[in-house]
């Protein structure tokens, strides 16, 4: 069994270490204490100044998904008063070894006292690089809503649930909910909301899309794109994210073009970037072409790319061309 004078009482959120004495050159460590997912420590070093450590146990969670910390921590002089002294509020605080947060207390203690923390909040980073969230019920509720909320317009989708537009398209057509279309797309709410003939057929004619592609554009929409269908159909959903002012979409496009440039596509994404303007992924084209020598791999293909391409960024091809013999 543990020594009393190490060990750590808890509720949910809360931690008290009492400590009886403490010498006047001294240190000290709490045995490891349980408060959500984490083992935690405390520690007090006493040499003119006491410093105060609160940390997680090291372990694999720990360096994989180390806490995001919301607490408030308190000395309590256990004796007379109850004197305290009251650490400002941390907020969101990353904790991952015993360095990261340390409170050096000046005025000096004698007696017993106690070491308060109150957990006000533990949070994990989001996988998929979203905000952290919380472990505990309120940000699980959230995560179960949002998961919910999203299975749920997957199967207004998928099962044509009280769908109220048909998007036509040159292969066939797709019901749709012009409420969801007019939240993601400024377009589409201009659509809807003017006297077009979209509000009064309650029809969209996308001509310039095949089935397969307008399926992976409102599955994307919906949010229930695969990885794999995105990367199929990412040049169709580009175009349709620049046609409708889907500015995530195109964004997510625009990182995943940058991801995979080869000499088999980069005359096709050089011109894609020219013509949805993303400066990022033609100077990477223009780059990999030039200063990577792949322009002579490809030369007859960029010779016949040069005579129906824009002549500015002909022109922009050329003077890095021009640098690049500058720099031999």
């Amino acid at each position: 069994m543990s020594d009393s004078a190490y060990r750590v009482e808890t509720t949910s959120r809360l931690a008290q270490w009492r400590i009886d004495n403490l010498a006047s050159c001294t240190y000290r460590k709490s045995d490891p204490f349980k408060i959500g997912k984490w083992n935690w420590h405390l520690s007090v070093e006493k040499n003119r100044v006491l410093f105060v450590r609160l940390y997680p146990e090291i372990s694999n969670l720990t360096r994989d998904n180390p806490p995001i910390a919301s607490f408030i921590i308190r000395v309590v002089c256990s004796v007379g008063d109850r004197k305290a002294l009251t650490h400002p509020e941390i907020t969101n605080k990353k904790l991952k070894s015993n360095d990261d947060f340390v409170w050096a207390i000046e005025v000096p203690l004698t007696g017993k006292f106690i070491i308060d923390v109150e957990f006000l909040d533990l949070k994990t980073a989001s996988g998929e690089g979203g905000e952290p969230c919380s472990i505990w019920a309120g940000g699980l509720t959230q995560k179960r809503s949002n998961a919910t909320a999203l299975a749920s317009l997957s199967r207004m989708l998928t099962e044509g649930i009280h769908t109220d537009i048909m998007i036509n398209v040159s292969d066939g057509s797709i019901g749709a909910h012009r409420a969801i279309l007019a939240a993601r797309s400024p377009v589409f709410q201009s659509m809807f909301s003017h006297d077009l003939k979209e509000r009064e057929l309650s029809t969209i004619n996308i001509s310039d899309m095949s089935i397969e592609a307008c399926q992976a554009f409102l599955n994307y929409i919906y949010g229930n794109i695969g990885h794999e269908e995105f990367l199929t159909h990412r040049l169709a959903l580009l175009h349709a994210a620049d046609k409708y002012d889907i500015s995530d979409l195109k964004d997510a496009c625009h990182e995943s073009l940058l991801e995979d440039i080869d000499t088999k596509n980069v005359l096709e994404r050089l011109q894609n970037a020219s013509l949805y303007q993303l400066p990022r992924l033609k100077t990477s084209c223009i780059r990999y072409l030039v200063k990577f020598g792949k322009i002579y791999d490809i030369r007859d293909d960029f010779n016949a790319f040069l005579l129906c391409a824009d002549r500015d960024l002909v022109a922009e091809i050329f003077a890095e061309v021009l640098g690049a013999w500058k720099g031999f």
